[in-house]
């Protein structure tokens, strides 16, 4: 029997997403059903707003977050998300702690870059 692409979430796009630091950092925040803003993220993690957002968009469209609100905040949508993340090869990745100083602009003997 062959499965057809609506039959599983888009288990490919969720890896390539997976690729990238700065997502895992972002989908690690989000662990144990935290709902969490881009602009909170941003702060936490201190990365710029545009950069968080832009991971977060990528992450939604791949299904890995869920938009789950939105409130008005001084003339703009604040969005709040919550992890999606349930297949068991993901949570494994999630929960490797490789890379940090990668996604935070960090080289590999430490220093800033």
């Amino acid at each position: 029997m062959v499965m057809e692409a609506t039959d599983r979430p888009d288990q490919t796009g969720l890896l390539i997403a997976l690729r990238h630091p700065l997502r895992r950092l972002i989908l690690r925040e989000m662990a144990d059903g935290k709902v969490i803003s881009p602009l909170e993220l941003s702060n936490t993690l201190r990365h710029p707003l545009s950069n968080v957002s832009y991971h977060v968009r990528v992450l939604a469209k791949c299904a890995a977050v869920t938009l789950v609100d939105t409130k008005p905040t001084r003339g703009s949508v604040q969005h709040f998300y919550r992890s999606a993340v349930t297949a068991p090869w993901a949570q494994q990745v999630l929960g490797s702690r490789e890379s940090e100083g990668e996604a935070a602009g960090e080289n590999s003997s430490g220093t800033s870059t």
